[in-house]
Order: structure tokens, then C-alpha cells, then sequence
């Protein structure tokens, strides 16, 4: 499982031209799910994004986390995080699981990271979305399990 987290000053989804999810200070993740990725590794990651301290300090030090600015999340869902480029110019994503699997798993990331106390709003999974943001610092971070 593979999380690309974007420090945001704000974010929103759009779908079929209707706002669907929308924050100010917080963080955009983008998700991508793999073949073999397991309830633990949703839990773990989750765990892990809600946690992170990459918010400033009265020192200017990225020391704080999300439930310390009263941040919130969107989490989008990404199969093409798992885009291998190797072989010619059009990308295979033979390493993203199918939706049947990635879909329950998304759910339990957010789920997860609600019950870490995080305000969380989703995009629409398997839908055409326009993803915007104000990326601060810029902070972006890739994390995997």
C-alpha cells in the first residue's frame, strides 16, 4: 500500500462538477493499493498518516500532527500509484489490485484513520475526479507498507 501525503493549506474533489470533499488546513492523500496489501497494512499506514508530524511549531520546527492544528484529511483513492513505466511509454498497472480488493481497503484506511480521531473526507472511488490543492511548504511525502 502506498500513500502519497500532500501538507495542504486546502483541497477538494470534484466529481461530475459537484464538490464532494473539501478542507482547508490538512492533508491530501492520494492511495494506491497493490496486489497482496492486507486489513494490517490499511491499519498500519493509516495509523502512521494520521500520526505524522509535519506541521510547524511556534520554533518553525515540523513538529505537530494533524489532531494538533485540528487538521483534517482527503483520501483519494490511486491505482495509478502502482503505474510501472519500465517497458515503452504507456504505463502497466498490473501491480494495482483489482477493485473488488482495493475498494475494501480504502474503506478500512479511512475508516482507520477516523478512529484515530481525524476528520476525514473521501473522494468517490473508481469515479473521473478533479483533485485540487494548495500544496504548503511544499511538504510531500510517500509512504509504503
Amino acid at each position: 500500500m502506498r500513500a502519497v501525503v500532500q501538507r495542504v493549506r486546502r483541497g477538494s474533489v470534484t466529481v461530475d462538477r459537484e464538490t464532494i470533499a473539501r478542507i482547508d488546513k490538512g492533508f491530501v492523500i492520494l492511495l494506491g493499493v497493490a496486489k497482496g496489501d492486507t486489513e494490517e497494512s490499511a491499519r498500519w499506514l493509516a495509523k502512521k498518516c494520521a500520526g505524522l508530524r509535519v506541521f510547524e511549531d511556534e520554533a518553525g520546527l515540523m513538529n505537530l500532527g494533524l489532531a494538533d492544528v485540528g487538521g483534517k484529511a482527503i483520501v483519494v483513492s490511486q491505482f495509478t500509484l502502482y503505474g510501472d513505466c519500465d517497458k515503452g511509454r504507456r504505463p502497466s498497472f498490473s501491480e494495482s489490485a483489482p477493485p473488488e480488493v482495493a475498494e475494501p481497503l480504502y474503506n478500512l484506511f479511512v475508516e482507520a484513520m477516523r478512529s484515530e480521531g481525524i476528520h476525514v473526507e473521501t473522494g468517490k472511488f473508481q469515479a473521473k475526479m478533479l483533485v485540487e490543492l494548495a500544496n504548503d511548504g511544499p511538504v510531500t511525502l510517500i509512504l509504503e507498507r
